[in-house]
C-alpha cells in the first residue's frame, strides 16, 4: 500500500511541478510519520524515501534510534521550550519557530553543542484561532531580531493552511506566504535566507507547488488515515 501511495504522490508532485513550469527535483517530500510505527517508516524507507517529519519531540526521540542514521528528522508541530534541547543535533529542520521566546531557548541549546539549527518561521497566514503561528505582520519583526543569532539560520517560512474540501480554496493562502518570502528575501537581511516555503499537505500540495512550495509534508496520501 504504501509503495503505489508514493508512487502516486511523486506522480502528483511531479506533475504539479511541471503544470508552474518548476523542476520537480526542487520539491522535497516530507513523510509525515506522525502516530506511525517504525515498520511503516521502514516500508517508505525502503522506497526512497528518506525526509520524515514528526509533530512530537517525543515520538523523534523514540524513532531516531530505530530508523537508519541517514534519515532526515523534521520536526514540524508544535513546539515547547523546555523539548528544545531533545532535538538539537538530532533534527534537520525546525519548520514551527513563531515566537522570539523560542527561538532563543533554540539558540542558547544549540550554542552549548556549538552547532547552527536552519529553522522556518511559521505564519498562520489564515489566522485562524486554533492554529499556531505568526501573524503576516509579525514575521519581519522577528526576522529582523533573530538575524543576529549565530547559532539559527532562517532558511524560509511555514503555514499550515486551513482544512478545506476544495483545495483552490487555499490559493491565496499559498500565494500570501510566497509573496512574504520575496518581500523579506528582497531586504537582504544578514543570516535571512528565503529559500524554502513548506506549505501543503495531502489535500492541498498540488496547489502549494503550483504557488511555489519548496516542501510539502504528506501523511495521509502516504501512511493512510491516522491512527
Amino acid at each position: 500500500m504504501i509503495a503505489d501511495n508514493l508512487k502516486e504522490v511523486e506522480e502528483r508532485i511531479r506533475k504539479a511541478a511541471l503544470a508552474a513550469d518548476r523542476d520537480p527535483s526542487d520539491i522535497t517530500l516530507i513523510a509525515v510519520s506522525k502516530t506511525k510505527p517504525v515498520p511503516m517508516l521502514m516500508e517508505a524507507y525502503d522506497e526512497g524515501i528518506r525526509v520524515f517529519g514528526e509533530n512530537k519531540v517525543q515520538e523523534i526521540m523514540d524513532k531516531y534510534d530505530e530508523m537508519p542514521s541517514d534519515v532526515s528528522w523534521h520536526m514540524i508541530g508544535h513546539l515547547q521550550r523546555n523539548k528544545v534541547k531533545y532535538l538539537i543535533g538530532k533534527v534537520k529542520m525546525i519548520h514551527s519557530v513563531d515566537s522570539l521566546r523560542l527561538a532563543e531557548a533554540i539558540e542558547a541549546e544549540a550554542a552549548k553543542k556549538d552547532v547552527v539549527v536552519p529553522i522556518l518561521l511559521e505564519v498562520n497566514v489564515a489566522e485562524e484561532d486554533t492554529k499556531f503561528g505568526l501573524p503576516v505582520n509579525g514575521v519581519l519583526p522577528l526576522v529582523q531580531q533573530i538575524s543576529a543569532f549565530p547559532h539559527l539560520s532562517v532558511q524560509g517560512l511555514m503555514t499550515i493552511a486551513p482544512y478545506v474540501a476544495d483545495p483552490e480554496e487555499n490559493r491565496p493562502v499559498f500565494r500570501q506566504l510566497k509573496k512574504l518570502s520575496v518581500d523579506i528575501k528582497e531586504k537582504n537581511i544578514d543570516n535571512i535566507h528565503m529559500n524554502v516555503l513548506s506549505m501543503g499537505m495531502t489535500g492541498d500540495y498540488e496547489v502549494a507547488i503550483q504557488e511555489g512550495a519548496t516542501m510539502v509534508r504528506v501523511g495521509t496520501g502516504i501512511f493512510g488515515a491516522r491512527s
